[in-house]
């Protein structure tokens, strides 16, 4: 058996979960404005390991998701996994936030286009196909009338994520545009079977070196 513990704090929802085999056990999470996963962060590790009846030292890894994302949230994240890490002899994992986004979306066919708000137009985005493969690189980019057109003509393209909006808003209208209902946000529920994935493949995080994919410099405000 193989408990892995979860950390996503790439944006305002601080999301902990542990993991059976890749399989979700127990979920704590709540998506807060004021960023407040400096307190909530352990205090939800240590409920979700009680909800479990698992001691911290049944666990097998610690995965953490590894942005892009909010530099004060991605730096907490991965600190407290980091630590955890270190304290219990574990191996880090670490998993993209973007693919995380997307797996909550199922499609049959099509282009997944996992999108994180940045500032101004700008959003995080990646590209995945119907099988959640990478089709293109993670980018910090601008968004235009323009963006994605390579890709409108010749597939439907699924948006999910809280950047949905500034898309929805400046890209010109397309019928193969399809953006899901509402806002959504990176959870630690799907990191569970990604991060069982790389378990079971040993690609496992130097602990000393790793940094998140913060994509841009940091700009305070």
């Amino acid at each position: 058996m193989s408990y892995i513990l979860n950390i996503e704090s790439s944006t305002t929802n601080c999301s902990i979960s542990l993991a059976l085999n890749g399989k979700v056990i127990a979920i704590k999470e709540k998506n807060d404005e004021s960023y407040s996963h400096s307190t909530k962060l352990h205090s939800f590790i240590d409920e979700v390991l009680k909800e479990s009846n698992v001691s911290s030292r049944e666990l097998s890894a610690i995965a953490v998701s590894k942005g892009p994302g909010s530099y004060t949230g991605l730096r907490i994240g991965v600190a407290a996994a980091k630590g955890l890490c270190y304290a219990l002899d574990l191996p880090l994992i670490s998993v993209s936030t973007l693919l995380v986004l997307a797996k909550q979306i199922k499609v049959e066919s099509g282009l997944i286009i996992p999108v994180m708000d940045a500032r101004r137009d700008e959003v995080y985005s990646a590209v995945f196909d119907s099988s959640y493969n990478s089709i293109r690189e993670v980018l910090a980019e601008i968004i235009t009338k323009d963006s994605f057109q390579e890709l409108i003509s010749r597939n439907k393209l699924f948006f999910v994520g809280n950047g949905q909006e500034k898309c929805k808003r400046l890209i010109k209208n397309n019928s193969n545009l399809i953006f899901s209902s509402h806002e959504t946000f990176p959870s630690s529920n799907e990191m569970a079977g990604l991060s069982f994935e790389r378990f079971k493949n040993s690609k496992f995080e130097d602990i000393a070196y790793f940094e998140p994919d913060y994509l841009k410099n940091f700009i305070p405000g």
